[in-house]
């Protein structure tokens, strides 16, 4: 059963003037909804549900681009462009509000045309909400809960992609491998809940010395690794000392109490020039960490070159 309140008009921005762009026969329409509603169902990809809703309906209403302003994510759906004149629906279901979708043209929208679309928007918002849904479960299934960077199965297809390009366009990749120092101490001291709440912090501290283009995963426990694409050595040994001074320079106050932490790190660098496996690059980079544990903590070693940065 549909539920008809999920529809509701925003706004109405051309007001009442309209120029209408022809008519379709009652054949015609209930041709388009059914070809609509079977394409629906084929993606449970909110951009890719926009763009198929957007070149189904033409023949009924015609427009020249539509926008779905998503209530859960930033990642707006946009198809063709932005216009003079536009329409805007609040779509919402018995779960809540869905986000919004803003039609455009040159041209005015005729209260038929108003009417039609709201109609046809019946037909979009529950294969939006599942395809939002299934994005939501996909993107939640590969965060850390506790930190909120990628998990363990993120960085594998991460890695496994990265690695690709890099083979395929000849490009350096590094890889971080971070580890928190004496971080069982700090555990034994001031309690669990404090020691993943450091955890929080030093995800933060990564990403805040990260470039945007850089991933950040929680590997397992107190460990992180850090994907660099298209960085050499000495770009990676620089971005590792970065996050290694920053999280040294940082202290987490607990009972009025500074936590001072500290970390280790090992960098490995695929040169781009032969098919090295995710397997190898890990391993280099773990004998650089294990390295730098070795050499007494609170340093940045790099399996290319040992040592280049210590305290």
């Amino acid at each position: 059963m549909r539920d008809m309140t999920m529809v509701t008009n925003a706004q109405k921005a051309n007001g009442a003037g309209n120029i209408p762009l022809g008519i379709p026969t009652q054949d015609q329409e209930l041709a388009v909804r059914a070809r609509l509603t079977q394409a629906l169902q084929m993606s449970l990809d909110p951009s890719e549900i926009i763009s198929l809703f957007f070149h189904q309906i033409q023949p009924l209403v015609q427009m020249s681009g539509v926008l779905f302003k998503s209530a859960t994510t930033k990642d707006d759906a946009r198809v063709g462009r932005e216009s003079l004149h536009h329409c805007d629906y609040r779509l919402t279901t018995d779960e809540g509000y869905l986000g919004e979708v803003i039609f455009s043209r040159s041209k005015r929208f005729s209260e038929d045309e108003l009417a039609r679309i709201e109609q046809l928007l019946s037909l979009l918002v529950y294969p939006l909400r599942n395809a939002v849904r299934y994005q939501t479960a996909m993107r939640l299934a590969l965060l850390d809960p506790l930190t909120l960077v990628g998990n363990r199965a993120a960085l594998n297809n991460s890695l496994k992609r990265e690695l690709q390009l890099a083979n395929r366009q000849h490009q350096q990749l590094s890889l971080l491998m971070i580890d928190v120092d004496y971080f069982k101490k700090i555990n034994d001291d001031y309690g669990h809940h404090r020691g993943d709440l450091i955890l929080c912090d030093i995800a933060k501290n990564i990403q805040s010395v990260c470039r945007s283009t850089d991933s950040i995963f929680r590997y397992g426990g107190e460990e992180f690794v850090v994907i660099l694409s298209n960085t050499n050595s000495l770009g990676a040994e620089i971005i590792a000392e970065r996050i290694r001074q920053q999280i040294a320079n940082t202290q987490i106050f607990h009972n009025g109490i500074g936590i001072n932490t500290t970390v280790s790190i090992g960098i490995s660098t695929h040169n781009g020039e032969n098919n090295e496996e995710m397997e190898s690059l890990f391993e280099r980079a773990d004998r650089a960490l294990y390295r730098a544990k070795q050499s007494g903590r609170n340093r940045t070693i790099n399996s290319t070159v040992m040592p280049l940065f210590h305290q």
